[in-house]
C-alpha cells in the first residue's frame, strides 16, 4: 500500500539570449519537477535539468524511469529516511537522473516533516558565496558580460567557459581580466573540448593567464594519464564530467585529484554528501558545481553548499540568473557575491504552481 503520492511536471524556461554550451545551443532550458506528498500532507519537491548529453535522459524517458522502474520499489515505504530511500533506489542499476530527482525530493520532504530548512538541519551557514559563469562568445562579449555581472551582483570569482581554441581562450581570459581588474579570481572550464594531447598546452596557457583552476581540459578518466596531467599542472585540475558516481570520485582521488566538482543536481543530495565527506578526508577541494538549474533547483543545491567548509572556489550556483522566467515566488538578491538562503521548511512552499503550468510543455 502506497504511503505517499507524487506528481511530475515538465516545463521550459527561457534564457535572456541563446546559450552556447560545449554540445548544444539552446534558447530555453528544459526541466522536470517532482512533488512528493505523504499521507499526513507534508510535501517535498525537486527539480532536475533534462538534457540527454548531460544526464542521459529526455523528459519522457525520465518520467518512465520514475513511474515504471523506481516508484514501484518505494510503494510500501514512508520515505522518512532519505538515505535509506537512496539505498533502495540503488538496488536498481543505472537510472541515475531519476534517482537524483527522487532523492532530492525526499530530502525536501524530510525538511518539511521536521519543520526546518535543510540548511538548519545540516548546520549550514545562512548565506553562501557564489561565482558567476560566462558562457562561450566573442572575447569582447564575454568581457562585457563579466563587467555587468560584477556591477549587478558583486561576484568576486568568475567561471569562464573555454573550448573555443587555445588562442581564443587566451584572448577571452585576457579581455575579461582587462575589463574586471586584478581583484576578481578567474578559472576556466573547457568541458572536455581538447584532446588528451592538447590538454597540457591548454592547462599551461590558462595558468599562465592567471586561471587558478582548470576544469575538464579534456575528457578525464581516473587513470595514469590523469595523474600525470595533475602532477605536471601548476594549478588544480577540477574533475567534473569524468566523475559520474561516488565510485568514480574515489578512483579520481586515488589518482591524486586536487579538486572535485560535486553537483547535487547530478548526483542527488545523499550521494553529494558522501562525495563531500570523501573529498575532505583526502584533502581534495570540493567545488559545488552548476547543473543548469533554475532557481528552484538552485535552492536545493544552496542548502548543500551552505554546509560545505570553505572551498578554493565559491559555489557555482548562480546560473539561474541567465533565465528570464522562474517557477518560484522568491528571488533572493545576490549582494557582494553572497546570497541569503530562504528559511523555509521545504521548498514546496516557494513553488509558483501557476508558473509551472504556464511554462509547461503540455500547456
Amino acid at each position: 500500500m502506497r504511503t505517499f503520492d507524487y506528481t511530475l511536471h515538465t516545463y521550459r524556461l527561457r534564457y535572456a539570449r541563446p546559450v552556447r554550451w560545449s554540445d548544444i545551443v539552446e534558447e530555453a532550458a528544459p526541466f522536470e519537477l517532482l512533488r512528493l506528498r505523504d499521507k499526513d500532507g507534508a510535501a517535498g519537491v525537486a527539480e532536475i535539468t533534462v538534457k540527454p548529453t548531460w544526464c542521459g535522459v529526455t523528459a519522457r524517458s525520465l518520467i518512465a524511469s520514475v513511474e515504471e522502474v523506481l516508484m514501484p520499489r518505494l510503494a510500501a515505504n514512508d520515505l522518512s529516511d532519505p538515505a535509506a530511500v537512496r539505498r533502495i533506489l540503488d538496488q536498481v542499476p543505472d537510472n541515475e537522473a531519476a534517482k537524483t530527482l527522487i532523492d532530492c525530493a525526499c530530502w525536501d520532504l524530510h525538511a518539511a516533516r521536521q519543520g526546518r530548512s535543510l540548511r538548519s538541519l545540516w548546520n549550514g551557514a545562512p548565506r553562501v558565496e557564489l561565482s558567476g559563469a560566462l558562457t562561450r562568445a566573442a572575447p569582447s562579449v564575454m568581457a562585457a558580460e563579466a563587467v555587468a555581472m560584477i556591477a549587478r551582483h558583486g561576484f568576486r570569482v568568475l567561471k569562464i567557459k573555454g573550448g573555443q581554441g587555445i588562442a581564443t581562450d587566451r584572448a577571452v581570459i585576457r579581455a575579461v581580466r582587462a575589463a574586471v581588474g586584478d581583484t576578481v579570481t578567474l578559472y576556466v572550464d573547457a568541458n572536455g573540448f581538447y584532446s588528451a594531447d592538447e590538454a597540457w598546452a591548454f592547462v599551461a596557457a590558462m595558468a599562465e593567464e592567471g586561471a587558478v583552476i582548470v576544469e575538464d581540459p579534456c575528457a578525464l578518466a581516473p587513470n595514469r594519464a590523469f595523474r600525470r596531467l595533475q602532477e605536471q599542472s601548476p594549478v588544480p585540475i577540477l574533475v567534473d564530467f569524468g566523475s559520474t558516481s561516488l565510485r568514480d570520485a574515489g578512483l579520481f582521488l586515488e589518482q591524486g585529484a586536487r579538486a572535485l566538482s560535486i553537483k547535487p543536481g547530478r548526483f542527488g543530495l545523499t550521494q553529494s554528501r558522501a562525495m563531500l565527506d570523501l573529498a575532505l578526508r583526502e584533502n581534495c577541494q570540493p567545488v559545488v558545481g552548476l547543473m543548469g538549474e533554475s532557481l528552484l533547483g538552485t535552492l536545493a543545491g544552496l542548502a548543500f553548499a551552505s554546509a560545505v567548509p570553505a572551498s578554493v572556489l565559491p559555489a557555482e550556483l548562480s546560473w539561474y540568473l541567465a533565465m528570464t522566467e522562474q517557477v518560484v515566488t522568491v528571488m533572493p538578491p545576490i549582494v557582494d557575491g553572497y546570497i541569503d538562503l530562504p528559511e523555509v521548511a521545504g521548498l514546496d512552499q516557494l513553488v509558483d504552481w501557476n508558473a509551472v503550468r504556464r511554462f509547461s510543455l503540455d500547456a
